[in-house]
């Protein structure tokens, strides 16, 4: 989740100028890119709708219909069924966030209400939707036509220092624990705060041996290059940054560098994406940091966009105008990974519902991704990659962690 910028990420932002435009017609890259998917449906590994649910629409998962076009509610999402079909997204990893300022026994409840809320989302649409917690669960839901519902804990906060919590949460589904969020812990770091583990402590490393012995995914987005350093030093299975991008490409903490790149791929891991523009393009994030510092100079809010922005913001965007960022921005961040981690350790984590309003032009909602694809194919990817890139290549971590997990 991008919550580390969330001061000035919009929820509500340009929804002209970010509405997926259509693919040429009679496109052949689009047909190809199209076919591909239609095989290897996308196994995305982030997506924060489960707290858009709980913050925007009271938790109420059986009164807000996502059968429907949920872009077009009071409070838009970038999620709904249709979206997800149309974009041939067939593996979901929904996450299940708390503020990094959450913290003890609240933390807990917060994620295990959650929990409850992806457990009753998947529960409403049993024709659509099925949980799944391990690599055969996913290709079962594939082979149905169903859309693998997978969970993610987004934080090590969340389980309150306590390994017994970190065992229920894989117990109730959870397949992936990301070490940190915004703020460091005493046992590990996050890449946007001040230092307090120096990488893993004993704790630290206790945690990911435990992840390796119940089979669940270490995920390093969100932490510190030396604790993702020792964490893939520590872990006996494949790591994962569930929503990241190259920090060569753009130079922000939330990416990693490219000796951790070679790292994760070096090890079975896999480097999934982000489709937040300020993790693919510093050029916006630069433009993003200073519209707020503007916002805050006259006293207005910063998260407010287009014609929702107060008039100094207004007046300050006409003068200062968004830079473009869209799916050929995207494609070069899927290629440099590529290129430094290995076709066999990219994938795709968008952070839909985490991002608000700002994903890249022609990707606004999770329909976007056979655009990507398209781009992808113009490029010369061949199908075989392509397959690694949609979902083979978190499957096969997947599986090796589980076979981690039985080895004992």
């Amino acid at each position: 989740m991008a919550r580390l910028l969330r001061s000035f990420v919009p929820a509500l932002v340009l929804p002209v100028l970010l509405a997926a435009a259509p693919a040429p017609v009679g496109d052949a890259a689009v047909r190809r890119a199209e076919a591909v998917l239609a095989r290897h449906p996308v196994i995305d590994g982030h997506n924060d709708l489960a707290w858009e649910i709980r913050d925007h629409h009271d938790a109420a998962v059986e009164s807000l219909d996502l059968s429907a076009g949920t872009d077009r509610l009071p409070y838009p999402l970038q999620t709904d069924l249709a979206r997800l079909r149309r974009g041939h997204v067939g593996g979901q990893f929904w996450s299940v966030w708390v503020p990094a300022d959450v913290e003890g026994p609240r933390a807990v409840e917060m994620t295990l209400e959650q929990i409850d809320i992806v457990r009753r989302l998947v529960a409403r649409y049993p024709r659509d939707l099925v949980l799944a917690d391990s690599a055969a669960a996913v290709r079962r839901a594939l082979r149905e036509g169903r859309i693998a519902s997978l969970i993610g804990v987004e934080g090590g906060h969340q389980i309150d220092g306590r390994l017994a919590v970190l065992r229920q949460y894989r117990a109730l589904g959870a397949a992936y624990m990301t070490l940190t969020h915004g703020r460091s812990l005493d046992w590990a770091d996050s890449s946007t705060d001040a230092a307090r583990a120096q990488g893993l402590t004993a704790f630290g490393r206790q945690v990911v041996a435990e992840m390796n012995r119940i089979g669940m995914l270490v995920d390093v987005s969100h932490v510190s290059d030396a604790t993702a350093a020792a964490a893939i030093a520590a872990s006996r299975a494949p790591v994962i940054a569930s929503h990241s991008g190259a920090r060569a490409v753009a130079d922000v903490p939330r990416n990693l560098p490219d000796d951790l790149l070679r790292a994760i791929g070096a090890r079975g891991g896999v480097v999934m994406v982000n489709l937040y523009p300020a993790f693919l393009s510093r050029t916006w994030r630069d433009w993003d940091m200073a519209r707020t510092a503007a916002a805050k100079a006259t006293g207005v809010p910063a998260n407010l966009y287009g014609p929702k922005a107060p008039l100094p913001l207004a007046t300050w965007d006409r003068a200062h105008p968004m830079p473009r960022v869209g799916v050929a921005e995207v494609a070069d961040m899927v290629e440099h990974v590529a290129r430094v981690a290995g076709r066999d350790h990219v994938g795709l984590g968008g952070d839909y519902d985490g991002i608000g309003g700002t994903a890249p032009e022609g990707m606004a909602g999770v329909d976007g991704y056979p655009r990507l694809f398209a781009e992808l194919v113009r490029r010369g990817w061949r199908e075989a990659d392509l397959a690694k890139l949609a979902q083979g290549n978190v499957l096969r971590a997947m599986e090796a962690a589980e076979a981690v997990a039985r080895a004992g």
